[in-house]
C-alpha cells in the first residue's frame, strides 16, 4: 500500500453530483505530510477533497479552504463532526467520513 491515511469518503444528498467522477464511495489514500508529523485533520481532507475530487463549484461544499458552507451535514464514523472537534478532528485509519447535502431546490 502507498505512504499515507487510508479514508473511507461517502457523499450524499446531492453533495456527489459536485465529483468528478459522480460516484457515492470513495476509498481514497490522503498523502503524508512532509512536516513535523503525519497527523492529518478533518480540515486537511477537506481541502485535499476540494484539490483533487471536485470537478467544478467547490464553494457549494467547502468553505475558506477548510470547513463546509452552511447546510452541509459531516459524519465521522456516523458521529456528527461538530461533536468531535469540527475540522481539527485527527483522522485516523479507515475513518469513514460522510458528506450530506441538507438543501433541496424548491
Amino acid at each position: 500500500m502507498a505512504d499515507g491515511l487510508p479514508i473511507e469518503l461517502e457523499f450524499a444528498g446531492g453533495a456527489e453530483l459536485l465529483i468528478k467522477e459522480k460516484k457515492k464511495k470513495h476509498n481514497v489514500n490522503l498523502p503524508s505530510s512532509k512536516d513535523q508529523s503525519n497527523a492529518k485533520t478533518l480540515g486537511d481532507l477537506l481541502s485535499w477533497i476540494k484539490e483533487n475530487l471536485i470537478s467544478e463549484r467547490p464553494e457549494l461544499l467547502i468553505a475558506n479552504g477548510n470547513t463546509v458552507r452552511p447546510g452541509i451535514l459531516v459524519l465521522v464514523n456516523d458521529t456528527d463532526w461538530e461533536l468531535l472537534g469540527e475540522s481539527t478532528y485527527e483522522l485516523k485509519p479507515n475513518d469513514k467520513i460522510t458528506l450530506i447535502s441538507t438543501l433541496h431546490g424548491g
